[in-house]
C-alpha cells in the first residue's frame, strides 16, 4: 500500500498546472517590476522605515484578529475552543516571528502586487491560466491596497488558497458522510491531503523562483526570502482568521 509520502508522484498533471502557476504569476511580477516612469508603480527598496511600518502593521491585525477570538471563545464547541486557545496562547511567538522582518536590512525590491491573489483569480483557459480582480483585498482601504509590497505576499496568498482546496475536500468527505470525523480513516486521509499540500506548494513555488530569477524583487539572500515568505504566509493566516 502507498504512503502519503508518495503523493507527489500521484498528483497528475496538476503539478504541471501547479508550475505554471508559478511561472504566470512570476510574468506579472516581472511585468510590475519593469515601471520606469510612473511613481505610483516604480519599484522602490525597503527602508529601515518601511519595514518598521511593515511589523507595527502586522501587530495592529494580530491585536485585532486575537481580541475577536477573544470575544468568540464562549461561542465554540470543545474541540474548536482548545484549537482557539493554542492560537491564543501562541500570541507572543506570533508577534516574535513578524518582528524577524526588522532585524537586518532587506535587500529587495517591493512592488505594486496584485493584492489578493488566490486560486479563484487563476481563470484556466483548457490550456493556460490567467490572472483576474486586481482589485487587492476588499477588507484594506483604497491606500492600503496602493502601497507597494513584497510581491512574496502574492505568493503567500496562493499558497494559502491551495491549504484552503485540500481541507475543503477533506471537509466534505466528512460534510457527506463519507469519512467518520476522528476516525483513523479521516487521519489518514488527511495525511494524504497534507502530502497533496506540500506537493503542488513545492511544485508552484520552485517554478515561481526559477522563473522569477534574478528579478529585482526576490531578496538576494536565501534568509531574506525565508523571512519575507514566512511573515507574509503569517499575516496572511492571521488576516484569515
Amino acid at each position: 500500500r502507498r504512503g502519503p509520502g508518495e503523493a507527489g508522484g500521484l498528483v497528475g498533471s496538476y503539478l504541471q498546472s501547479a508550475q505554471l502557476m508559478g511561472r504566470r504569476v512570476a510574468e506579472m511580477h516581472a511585468a510590475f517590476a519593469s515601471e520606469t516612469i510612473d511613481p505610483g508603480l516604480v519599484p522602490e527598496p525597503f527602508t529601515p522605515h518601511y519595514q518598521r511600518s511593515v511589523y507595527q502593521s502586522m501587530r495592529n491585525l494580530s491585536g485585532r484578529a486575537m481580541q475577536l477570538l477573544r470575544g468568540s471563545l464562549d461561542r465554540l464547541g470543545p474541540r474548536e475552543r482548545a484549537d482557539a486557545e493554542e492560537v491564543l496562547g501562541s500570541e507572543r511567538e506570533l508577534l516574535d516571528r513578524f518582528a524577524a522582518i526588522t532585524r537586518a536590512p532587506l535587500a529587495a525590491m517591493r512592488i505594486r502586487c496584485h493584492g489578493d491573489l488566490h486560486l479563484g483569480q487563476m481563470l484556466f483557459t483548457g490550456r493556460d491560466f490567467m490572472i483576474i480582480a486586481f482589485g487587492g483585498e476588499p477588507a484594506r482601504s483604497l491606500s492600503d491596497r496602493r502601497v507597494k509590497r513584497s510581491p512574496l505576499r502574492d505568493v503567500a496568498g496562493l499558497l494559502r488558497s491551495f491549504h484552503y482546496a485540500t481541507f475543503t475536500a477533506l471537509l466534505d468527505q466528512s460534510a457527506r458522510g463519507l469519512v467518520e470525523p476522528d476516525s483513523d480513516a479521516a487521519r489518514e486521509l488527511e495525511l494524504w491531503g497534507r502530502a497533496w499540500n506540500d506537493a503542488v506548494s513545492s511544485a508552484f513555488l520552485g517554478a515561481y523562483l526559477e522563473a522569477s530569477g534574478r528579478g529585482p524583487w526576490i531578496p538576494e539572500s536565501r534568509a531574506d526570502l525565508n523571512v519575507l515568505l514566512d511573515t507574509s504566509l503569517l499575516e496572511k493566516a492571521v488576516y484569515e482568521l
